[in-house]
């Protein structure tokens, strides 16, 4: 993106409806390229394409999801994210979680550094199996 036209409507910071009824469709969130931080970010997904993996061919191998994991080697997150310490609070699997605006949930992977930070989405906010379930 070398470019972006929009406006700033001040009344609906937040997300919230401004009160003259207008409806909000969405919010835009981002992160600054000159004042993030970049990382590594793993994107988990199904580990097979069907609800039985092998019920049909026999094999479970043929059900395999060849997208089941896709790694965004340079992607940017907030620049608060680089100062994560271990006197940070955990989780009782001794992991720190965060929400992705619009992504899901993810966890610092236990091998990220300070200098080589890596998030591993754990939850998606949408549910895809259902819109795959409802194709077939």
């Amino acid at each position: 993106v070398t470019e972006l036209r929009c406006t700033y409507d001040p009344q609906t910071k937040g997300g919230g409806n401004p009160p003259d009824g207008r409806k909000v469709k969405g919010t835009i969130h981002w992160v600054s390229a000159t004042h993030g931080v970049r990382a590594e970010i793993r994107i988990f997904d199904r580990l097979f394409h069907v609800e039985e993996p092998g019920k049909k061919t026999g094999d479970y191998l043929d059900d395999v999801n060849p997208n089941s994991l896709t790694v965004i080697k340079n992607a940017i997150v907030e620049p608060s994210l680089a100062s994560i310490g271990s006197d940070e609070p955990k989780f009782s699997d001794g992991l720190r979680r965060f929400q992705f605006e619009r992504v899901g949930y993810f966890c610092l992977d236990k091998d990220s550094t300070k200098d080589h930070l890596v998030f591993n989405r754990t939850v998606t906010l949408k549910d895809t199996w259902s819109k795959i379930a409802d194709k077939a």
